[in-house]
């Protein structure tokens, strides 16, 4: 009898679930090919280092290239001066080449590296195209890279402005002066005062006035008169003024012969 109590107490006893945590392999390490890893990288570094500091050598010539007539191989040298110090690989030629071209004259500038060290700068100079004002100076394109030059060639037409209208003012006297060399004269001045007024001068003589209103207009009817009834007579006019509404009015140079009247026009405005 206790028995089969025994063995009911024991079949009625509820069962515990087995918990099976998964096998973890964990991987081998290959200690001896990373070590091997770290040795090279050790060595490559070091080799690198090595070869750069070798090669990286105080700059100890500087080359100059390019023809001079305003900027001189002293203002060049002492340009790179501040970085003459610095080794022929870690010299920063950006630099270098910035620091040229901020001198006077000087339009642009490249710098390179010559082996083993060597740096070679090569400058090409501004070509002073017109005067502004009374000491300017513009490029080709009409840009004011002198404000204040000890010398200004003779030959170089004068043009005056506004400031910041100086591109303007390049671009309209080099239109004007390629159609005055189309008839055999030359413009030898374009200035424009603060209310916007413009007055070119011609290489003879001859002052023309085209206000402030209407530029384009007043130049292409310049034009046809200079082509038509001014042709012949063009030495003797001192100005033109096209400021009129239905035409323009002349100034004689002194003891001139010739004499022209315009009649029936309002007077000048603009």
């Amino acid at each position: 009898m206790l028995r089969r109590r025994a063995n009911k107490r024991k079949k009625s006893a509820p069962h515990k679930p087995v918990i099976r945590l998964p096998k973890i392999v964990l991987p081998t390490i290959n200690w001896r090919l990373i070590l091997n890893g770290i040795v090279l990288t050790g060595v490559l570094f070091g080799t690198y280092t090595a070869t750069t500091w070798a090669l990286d050598k105080q700059i100890s010539t500087v080359r100059i290239e390019g023809s001079f007539d305003r900027v001189s191989s002293a203002q060049v040298e002492s340009a790179i001066m501040p970085f003459r110090h610095r080794g022929f690989l870690s010299i920063d030629l950006r630099e270098v080449q910035e620091a040229v071209a901020d001198l006077p004259w000087v339009e642009r500038a490249s710098v390179r590296r010559s082996w083993p060290a060597t740096l070679v700068v090569k400058v090409t100079e501004e070509r002073a195209a017109a005067r502004w004002r009374e000491t300017g100076l513009l490029n080709v394109y009409g840009k004011l890279f002198v404000d204040h030059a000890s010398h200004i060639p003779a030959e170089l037409p004068r043009l005056s402005g506004p400031p910041g209208s100086e591109l303007e003012v390049a671009e309209r006297f080099f239109v004007l002066d390629t159609q005055v060399q189309q008839r055999g004269l030359t413009a030898v001045s374009l200035i424009v005062d603060d209310r916007g007024a413009w007055e070119l001068g011609l290489s003879n003589g001859m002052i023309v006035r085209f206000g402030a209103v209407e530029v384009d207009a007043r130049v292409a009817r310049f034009f046809d008169a200079l082509d038509g009834v001014l042709a012949p007579i063009s030495d003797q006019v001192e100005y033109i003024d096209m400021r009129y509404t239905n035409g323009f009015a002349i100034g004689w140079k002194p003891g001139s012969r010739a004499r022209f009247a315009n009649k029936g026009e309002s007077a000048p405005h603009g």
